[in-house]
């Protein structure tokens, strides 16, 4: 350690020039934070930073965790497929069809005029939704068909309700579609721009405010080791360094503030809960109709099945 002080001393009584100079701050800086992580400054030679940055920082730092938090669950509303079922089957699917296509088209495209038969276009199928919603609906349209198909011409039950709860989920799918659309726009982008923009800005001040802190100390520490010819320049050194703290603590009070007291968060939350609120009542009041339909066909199924074995 003795060593790394006589080198910073030897640095900063060079005559340098300004980038030379800005760059012996940062190697004394940069032992001096070695000194403080080892243990080897006394506490007070640290300087002590005001007990309002210090709470500042404490929140500033409560409301990005916050906003961290929150982020890891809600960044699956960026892609709708966060619940779909079958998303890693299809996919594959997807892939081998895709490039079929490709190579169908391009034969189409490039055999024209030639010998060899060329195949026609092919237009691939539009694409779908994939959410559960949707999963569901399709499932059960699909599932409607296939009792309808072989219902001999009467009416089956089970084949209604089966379009019923289609139709209903029909619904929900749309709701839901729209459901992730308000929650990106108004939740997710903004709550994402808040944490890289204002918050990070606040947290660079914050970087810079520590750095002029250990110039400071650094600078008292050269100011205590200095020669009696350098004592001078020295001293002036640590009075810059104070006012450069003072400052830069300032504007960083300031951003901090200015973070804290931004009510967007707050906006942006009560969008996730309103749109939410919006797809969790359509769900409920689509379930609740399709189901009294489908309870009216359950009891009078099992009317019917009960007669038939009365006789």
């Amino acid at each position: 350690m003795d060593g790394w002080n006589k080198l910073s001393n030897s640095f900063s009584g060079m005559n340098l020039s300004a980038s030379a100079t800005k760059l012996a701050k940062g190697f004394n800086s940069s032992v001096q934070a070695t000194k403080e992580r080892l243990g080897t400054v006394a506490p007070e030679e640290i300087t002590e930073l005001p007990q309002e940055y210090k709470d500042l920082e404490a929140r500033v730092d409560a409301l990005k965790d916050a906003h961290i938090a929150l982020l890891k669950i809600t960044n699956v509303y960026e892609t709708e497929t966060y619940d779909y079922p079958v998303q890693i089957q299809e996919s594959i699917s997807e892939l081998s069809t895709s490039i079929g296509y490709g190579i169908t088209n391009f034969a189409a495209t490039n055999l024209k005029g030639t010998n060899l038969p060329a195949p026609a276009p092919v237009v691939p199928p539009a694409q779908q939704h994939k959410t559960l919603p949707h999963a569901l609906g399709r499932a059960s349209t699909t599932a409607a068909s296939a009792i309808s198909k072989n219902a001999a011409g009467a009416e089956d039950k089970l084949g209604k309700a089966l379009g019923l709860y289609a139709e209903g989920w029909e619904k929900i799918a749309s709701a839901r579609v729209n459901h992730d659309t308000a929650i990106r726009g108004g939740f997710l982008h903004p709550w994402q721009q808040t944490l890289s923009t204002s918050i990070n800005v606040a947290l660079k001040a914050r970087q810079a405010v520590r750095v002029s802190r250990l110039e400071l100390d650094a600078a008292k520490q050269g100011l205590k080791n200095a020669s009696p010819a350098r004592q001078e320049q020295a001293r002036i050194e640590v009075e810059n360094a104070e006012d450069d703290l003072v400052q830069k603590t300032e504007v960083a009070i300031t951003l901090m503030k200015t973070v804290l007291d931004n009510p967007e968060p707050i906006k942006n939350l009560n969008e996730l809960a309103k749109a939410q609120l919006t797809y969790f009542s359509t769900a409920a009041e689509s379930l609740s109709s399709l189901q009294g339909e489908i309870e009216e066909l359950s009891v009078a199924a099992e009317g019917e099945y009960r007669k038939s074995r009365d006789h």
